[in-house]
């Protein structure tokens, strides 16, 4: 028997686009790895779908998460402190931080979801994201981008550096 322990000061940490991830540590025998995101204002992933479920707990801020399901309109929650969405495995959806304030959640996934993040990340903030290899890693780990169901503010995103939110409307 052991114990892991990962304080506030340690961690493996990598950046995803403007998404900074934190990895905190799986369970053992579980299939199961806990990682911290925080997000931006005007960040998030675009609508997509994967074969891990994924549960988000909200620490700070507010997360617009949506699901997209088959045939009907999305369903929208806007996610504050302390409130839990569980997101089926292969469940179309997205995650965005629609506010002007940064926002920071735990997500629970499966090490599939782990490898992806790691492979993408980078150790710094990345100005100019190469989505070419980001989107051939998708397919290599089985992450499906949805086409045609874009989020509000989408068209809308500010760069990784101008996350102040200067410039356009959202909510506070």
């Amino acid at each position: 028997m052991s114990m892991q322990v990962t304080t506030a000061q340690d961690g493996e940490t990598r950046w995803v686009v403007a998404d900074r991830i934190r990895f905190l540590g799986g369970l053992a025998g579980a299939n199961l790895e806990l990682v911290e995101v925080e997000i931006p204002p005007g960040s998030g992933t675009p609508p997509h779908s994967h074969a891990s479920p994924e549960l988000f707990y909200v620490l700070d801020g507010e997360v617009t998460i949506r699901h997209f399901p088959v045939g009907q309109a999305p369903r929208t929650v806007t996610a504050g402190v302390g409130t839990s969405v569980r997101i089926d495995g292969c469940a179309p959806h997205n995650y965005f931080n629609e506010s002007c304030k940064p926002a920071r959640m735990l997500v629970l996934l499966e090490p599939s979801m782990t490898a992806f993040f790691r492979e993408i990340g980078t150790a710094e903030p990345q100005a100019a994201p190469d989505f070419a290899r980001i989107g051939i890693a998708m397919q290599r780990h089985g992450i499906e981008v949805l086409h045609g169901a874009s989020p509000p503010h989408v068209a809308d995103r500010p760069s990784p550096g101008a996350i102040s939110g200067a410039g356009r409307a959202c909510r506070s």
